[in-house]
């Protein structure tokens, strides 16, 4: 009769623990990016962090012009001016240069270009590196923001990549 007790108990043991790891995980966070500078780009994207320290962002962008496209996370998560310069700089917490999403010397919010087909639309499925969605943290993007620029971004040219105007903005909040 203990044998099925033991077992019972660390199964709920296991349950309990699943359970645990599950209220630890930061939640999903939906981010709508809006229009900016003048154009049509929107789109929403949601944020998980499936396993700490790695933020996934997952969804869908449309409106703007084919072609690869500067894609990044600001600073601030302020995107009330028209051209989303509210949003301040890339968000850099380690104070390193610009960079490309797999370079060792980069922006956290570095995350290189997004490709916007003939339609103009561009599926996101990006997971970033170092930063998390736990509130209170440096390197956490909550109250900062995503932003859409309007050309390519070159992955070298300190601050910004020479990616151009901001087009799209949304703030990352719970």
């Amino acid at each position: 009769m203990r044998k099925p007790i033991a077992v019972l108990a660390g199964a709920v043991l296991i349950v309990a623990g699943g359970y645990l790891a599950a209220l630890a995980a930061p939640a999903p966070v939906t981010v709508r990016l809006e229009s900016r500078s003048g154009s049509q780009v929107s789109g929403t994207l949601t944020l998980t962090e499936p396993v700490e320290g790695q933020v996934k962002l997952s969804g869908e962008l449309g409106g703007h012009t084919s072609g690869p496209k500067g894609f990044h996370i600001h600073e601030k998560g302020d995107c009330s001016a028209p051209d989303a310069m509210s949003a301040g700089g890339h968000f850099n917490p380690d104070g390193h240069k610009h960079g490309g999403p797999a370079g060792n010397e980069r922006h956290a919010g570095d995350l290189g270009n997004l490709v916007f087909d003939s339609n103009g639309k561009a599926k996101v499925e990006i997971t970033v590196q170092g930063v998390t969605l736990q509130p209170g943290k440096p390197n956490s993007l909550l109250g900062r923001s995503i932003v859409v620029h309007a050309q390519i971004d070159d992955l070298v040219t300190d601050p910004s990549g020479n990616s151009g105007a901001r087009v799209a903005c949304g703030v990352i909040q719970l």
